[in-house]
């Protein structure tokens, strides 16, 4: 054979060679593995539709009738997904049954309890129901769909995102001294009304697709520390600033002490914690100062703590003395009714005294007694604590804890001036339960740790025996 031809065999046989290789055969094992775990994480990083509708829905201030039955959007995501998530939390796909849990269906049983000894069973029936898919749902939402650390992120998103949406709507309505957001969405359905309010710094008070400006600024306000720390997360300095920003300026345009006092509270715990970053008892130091302030202030001051938090964070000395009498009759209501409350009906107060009670954290005890107060308070601490106590988290999710946690300390404060009701009422229940993950993460994060330690224990016991 000539060298041209054995040349030109030798350059067939590497081309098939090539070919060969360049074709797409079977997938070994490994790679198809590979490609199933990239898959899993890819979903996993998705916000659940039922998720995504909810919050959106939230955003849609339309309201409609069927019957005597008042519906909105979020409350057909509810009404929709009440018995799937409930068969899921009782199947054990949210994780293990936590304290806060069985905490909100006491609240419900006994919140309908009531209503029936103040009312009768046919006029609580619609109520004690639609309390129970406001206040279970959303809960029970989030923790089934809100299993891990991008699903979490994925929900800030979609929230940072549509309170972005409305940042200029708001700044035109504070301007232009019109909601045009909600006059647009009524040329379609019938809307929340208009609130009528004084303007402060010769500015509307801004309440875009709600029912109140204290309502906006309190949805708004609500994921400051989580877009700084959890969605800004891995971002340019500049761009987490920006998006900390969108959210304190949309928040500010309500101007309303209560949710500018949360928002506030958040920012000055996030720097806090980066201030004293470096010390692990910052958060006793911090708790021993609250208390120490407490006892100065009861000690010092004419007023009780609540009366002085409520006039010493308020815009106007007028809306923060109807607040102390809120607190000095609404006290008074439920010592006298301590059991059932009022229900519906009348509570104890003069009879000029307007009869809403602007106090999340006292409205329950008036309506339910003092059972009802205390269940729907042990509720969110519950879930505040037991998260806030987690132990073996990872560094990234323990970062992500502290920015719920203070999220969840700025609803608190808030509440204590604020009423929350409908849409933002649902959004407190859906986060009350979107971070109870944490607890499962701290488990599963825990578990090899200690596996090594009780495989190190017994390699010792093992050599303890040998040398024995």
């Amino acid at each position: 054979m000539s060298r041209s031809s054995t040349a030109l065999t030798n350059t067939g046989r590497a081309s098939r060679q090539v070919g060969a290789q360049s074709e797409p055969g079977p997938a070994s094992p490994r790679a198809r593995g590979n490609r199933a775990g990239q898959r899993m994480r890819a979903s996993s990083q998705r916000l659940a539709l039922p998720v995504s509708l909810f919050l959106v829905a939230l955003f849609i201030p339309w309201i409609f009738k069927v019957g005597s039955l008042a519906l909105s959007p979020y409350r057909l995501v509810l009404v929709a997904t009440f018995v799937p998530c409930l068969l899921a939390w009782l199947s054990g796909k949210a994780g293990r049954i936590r304290a806060a849990d069985i905490l909100l269906f006491l609240y419900c049983g006994w919140a309908t309890v009531s209503l029936i000894a103040n009312h009768g069973i046919g006029a609580s029936f619609q109520t004690a129901g639609i309390l129970l898919i406001e206040t279970v749902g959303p809960y029970l939402m989030a923790r089934c769909y809100i299993r891990n650390i991008g699903s979490f992120r994925e929900m800030i998103r979609l929230l940072f995102w549509m309170v972005a949406f409305l940042l200029p709507f708001a700044i035109l309505e504070a301007i232009a001294n019109r909601d045009v957001i909600m006059d647009l969405f009524s040329t379609v359905l019938p809307t929340h009304v208009i609130a009528i309010t004084e303007p402060r710094w010769g500015l509307r008070r801004v309440q875009t697709v709600f029912e109140h400006p204290i309502l906006h600024g309190v949805v708004c306000g609500s994921i400051l520390a989580l877009v700084f720390t959890v969605l800004s997360d891995g971002q340019s300095t500049s761009k987490r600033w920006l998006m900390t920003g969108v959210v304190a300026v949309t928040t500010f345009l309500c101007f309303s002490s209560g949710p500018l006092t949360a928002i506030a509270a958040q920012a000055m715990l996030l720097g806090w914690n980066w201030v004293l970053r470096g010390n692990k008892n910052r958060w006793k130091l911090l708790w021993a100062m609250v208390f120490a302030a407490y006892v100065f202030v009861s000690m010092a001051s004419n007023q009780t703590v609540p009366e002085f938090f409520i006039t010493h964070f308020a815009f106007d000395q007028l809306s923060a003395g109807y607040r102390v009498l809120i607190w000095n009759f609404g006290t008074e209501s439920v010592l006298n009714h301590p059991v059932f409350g009022v229900g519906l009906g009348e509570w104890d107060r003069p009879s000029w005294m307007p009869p809403s009670i602007d106090m999340f954290w006292l409205i329950h005890a008036v309506y339910y007694g003092l059972p009802g107060g205390i269940l729907m308070m042990a509720a969110f601490l519950s879930s505040a604590f037991s998260v806030g106590y987690a132990k073996g988290l990872n560094e990234e999710t323990s970062r992500y804890k502290t920015a719920y946690v203070i999220a969840l300390t700025g609803l608190f404060m808030v509440g204590w001036t604020v009423h929350f009701w409908n849409t933002t009422y649902v959004l407190v229940m859906f986060l009350m339960g979107a971070g109870t993950f944490l607890l499962d993460a701290a488990t599963e994060q825990d578990t090899p740790r200690s596996r090594r330690r009780a495989s190190a224990q017994t390699r010792g016991l093992g050599r303890a025996r040998t040398r024995s």
